[in-house]
């Protein structure tokens, strides 16, 4: 059983997932699957290309923005931003643990004017704490106008 948790009526972030889980992202009405980590993290998880076979078998778009332990880059926050906006469809993002996708996200969503103090509860209520880039969500939202009230 997958572990998909809401951060919006539109993105989950889910800890690594299976050639399994994506049927189930399918049932949900997932139209993009994003890949925030990198191939060969730990040994015994599926290869993003196994991933990436059964979106496409399922009729699932499929992209990888790999985060590494060492943060977030500008090029990952911008890919994350086009990849959200490719899609008006569910979107399901996962990672080790869902953190790093919870966390590119809040950036994401920071850099096209959202409010910072929505973006940590949304994460907030789905398990996840952004304040390793709330500063950074804080700028970003702030550069597009958008104060943290």
């Amino acid at each position: 059983m997958s572990q998909f948790r809401a951060l919006s009526d539109h993105m989950m972030a889910s800890p690594q997932i299976t050639p399994a889980d994506v049927a189930e992202a399918a049932s949900l009405g997932v139209t993009l699957i994003i890949n925030n980590r990198p191939d060969g993290e730990d040994d015994g998880q599926p290869s993003g290309a196994e991933i990436e076979a059964a979106a496409k078998a399922a009729g699932i778009a499929y992209c990888a923005i790999p985060v590494s332990g060492g943060g977030f880059a500008e090029p990952q926050v911008r890919a994350m931003t086009e990849a959200l906006a490719s899609t008006d469809g569910p979107v399901l993002a996962y990672c080790r643990s869902g953190t790093r996708s919870t966390l590119l996200w809040s950036l994401a969503q920071a850099s096209t004017g959202g409010n910072p103090d929505a973006i940590a509860a949304a994460a907030r209520a789905a398990g996840y704490d952004i304040t390793p880039v709330r500063p950074m969500v804080d700028m970003l939202a702030s550069a597009q106008g958008h104060d943290k009230s």
